[in-house]
């Protein structure tokens, strides 16, 4: 396949600080089921201000628990190379596709200070299991170059003893079938290493000041990948107690965790890819330094992740929940779709963090849907990173661009535009951060 390549790009710091502009709108609302909504442009910078001034961070897990949020920032993406599939396109190593020192760089000339490496765990899929140790350097790069950047990091393992990349994404591809591994839903050896390897990981990195929180496994979904079923209900109704459970495995994660780390922050979310509808179906543990993790990507087929002839428009009108019934999609949908994230905080008296979500970024007011979504976040003090920071390594970064923010709205455009629609509401939001791993004292 012949893939178009982008021009070269060439920036200074002044350029992309030139570039930052505006600010964030705020949101605040009653504690009903369903809240009112007042925009105020003015009101989140003061807020955030005074909160900045009484805020005690001694610990990590302080990021977590303060009233606004201190950790505003991105996802980023990669996977085992696998040439029979991926050829040169993710680069010529064990994992890919590569990262470089410019594109942290840039992240932290634009604002961000959070990064989440959504990428291998650092143990073998496949028995026998033990550390990939092209894996582990990979790791070590990444958390390089996000230390000299000045960015916070959470490592994330998409993958791991008994379970591939496969099963979170590709199911649509004629090498699903001899690729797909999802035995540790099933295999007390594959569980048992996966215990042993965020153990391992957990001595390597407790001590990187940089290292903010573990999140256990990206995206839990043995219930719909196994099953095909997306209620919890139905699920615990005949899989409640067995491997294929995710509330029964996650604690023994956390205790293998803390057996030799008290103090990282552990990031855990629900069955059903994390989402905000199986939150409540998941049990709280008792551990210290705990983060419930949503995504929210929601809605996925009728607005965030249409295609380039995609109609539907936020603020808008149409059949959200394909029900045959036209609904108002605006920010008080919003709010109430979000509404079980804050009972869930409320009612276990934890930390929530949104460390997924995101938008293709041709979709219809999608500069307007992340405002007003991110507006949210910050009225709630949750930390939080969207889908995905890209690399601009070529060919994969100008290809894989649905979620490239840099390229701005035009689906045709395959250069960086520093100044566009959503990443100046990115933007917005990150001038917002002030903590940073040079100014803790860890």
């Amino acid at each position: 396949m012949k893939i178009k390549r982008a021009c070269p790009v060439l920036f200074t710091i002044a350029m992309i600080l030139a570039a930052c502009q505006g600010k964030p709108a705020l949101v605040t609302y009653d504690e009903s089921i369903q809240p009112t909504l007042t925009v105020t442009p003015s009101a989140a910078t003061t807020m955030t201000e005074e909160v900045r001034s009484t805020a005690v961070i001694e610990h990590k897990i302080d990021l977590w628990k303060s009233s606004t949020p201190m950790l505003r920032g991105v996802n980023i993406w990669q996977s085992l190379v696998i040439p029979e599939v991926d050829d040169t396109s993710k680069g010529s190593g064990r994992v890919g596709p590569p990262f470089t020192q410019q594109d942290f760089d840039l992240l932290a000339a634009l604002g961000a200070n959070y990064v989440v490496i959504s990428a291998p765990g650092l143990f073998t899929e496949t028995p026998p299991y033990r550390v990939d140790e092209e894996v582990q350097r990979n790791l070590d790069l990444m958390l390089g170059m996000i230390a000299k950047a000045d960015l916070f990091a959470t490592i994330a393992f998409r993958t791991g003893p008994g379970k591939a990349e496969w099963s979170l994404c590709c199911s649509d591809t004629h090498y699903y079938d001899n690729y797909f591994n999802d035995a540790v839903w099933s295999d007390t050896e594959a569980q048992a290493a996966w215990l042993t390897m965020w153990q391992y990981t957990a001595e390597r990195y407790r001590d990187n000041p940089v290292v903010v929180g573990y999140e256990l496994m990206v995206e839990p979904n043995a219930a719909d990948i196994l099953y095909d079923i997306d209620s919890p209900k139905e699920f615990f109704r005949s899989y409640a107690g067995t491997l294929a459970d995710w509330t029964a495995f996650y604690p023994k994660i956390v205790n293998a965790i803390r057996a030799v780390d008290a103090e990282t922050p552990i990031l855990i979310g629900a069955d059903g890819y994390s989402s905000v509808e199986w939150l409540s179906s998941l049990p709280t543990v008792d551990a210290e330094n705990i983060v419930y993790d949503v995504h929210q990507y929601m809605p996925f087929d009728t607005y965030t992740h249409q295609g380039t002839r995609g109609k539907n428009s936020y603020p808008g009108e149409f059949d959200i929940d394909e029900d045959d019934e036209i609904e108002q999609f605006n920010q008080q949908y919003i709010l109430n779709l979000l509404q079980p994230v804050r009972q869930y905080q409320k009612r276990n008296h934890v930390s929530v963090v949104i460390n997924e979500f995101g938008i293709k970024r041709w979709v219809p007011g999608a500069a307007a849907y992340l405002n007003d979504l991110l507006a949210i976040f910050e009225n709630e003090g949750w930390n939080y990173a969207i889908w995905e920071w890209s690399t601009s390594y070529e060919p994969f970064g100008p290809d894989v661009d649905d979620f490239n923010y840099k390229f701005g709205t035009d689906p045709t455009n395959k250069t960086i535009l520093l100044s566009n629609p959503l990443l100046n509401v990115l933007k917005s939001y990150w001038s917002l951060n002030t903590v940073r791993p040079s100014t803790v004292s860890w």
